[in-house]
């Protein structure tokens, strides 16, 4: 046997626009613009509340469709957008409680999505947690500040017969 010298490589890297905008002179100086990012944040947390209503009536109103119709992707797909939403945004605005219960939904949902049962007591389970969430007393807490909850979404997560039984051939 020969031993084969394979030929060295050749890193490139790719000029994107991106780049070349960032490179750019002018501009705003990073902790300028990190101020103002803060500031827009800021601005927006006084109407996260109602925009947090919304997103879980859209959330509700997707699942419900999906309960009555497991099959039809496009409820399941509205209610995993929504899910994800919750997840994104709720930490930023000072709402962890909400985005850990976001991510555990998004889990049961990427398993239903993926063909397991849908489980109604799972997801109203996490759908009441939300409205707990969102309450004025647990409305800046952290999932570690509240470990019965977060202990009980995580085992009911786990319990839930997520994956379908598989068929015998």
């Amino acid at each position: 046997m020969s031993k084969k010298t394979t030929p060295e490589a050749h890193i490139f890297y790719a000029d994107t626009r991106f780049e070349r905008m960032a490179r750019r002179t002018g501009g705003v100086i990073r902790e300028q613009a990190l101020d103002r990012a803060q500031a827009h944040v800021d601005e927006m947390k006084s109407g996260f509340s109602e925009w947090l209503d919304g997103e879980l009536l859209a959330l509700s109103s997707a699942l419900s469709q999906a309960e009555q119709n497991p099959s039809d992707t496009s409820s399941l797909d509205r209610a995993y957008g929504s899910c994800c939403h919750l997840r994104d945004v709720g930490g930023t605005m000072g709402y962890e409680l909400v985005t850990f219960v976001a991510r555990n939904l998004c889990e049961v949902l990427d398993a239903i999505k993926a063909g397991a049962v849908y489980d109604k007591d799972t997801v109203d389970c996490h759908v009441n947690a939300f409205f707990l969430a969102k309450a004025e007393q647990y409305r800046h807490l952290r999932p570690e500040q509240v470990p019965e909850m977060a202990s009980g979404l995580r085992r009911v997560v786990e319990l839930a017969s997520l994956v379908p039984a598989q068929k015998e051939k």
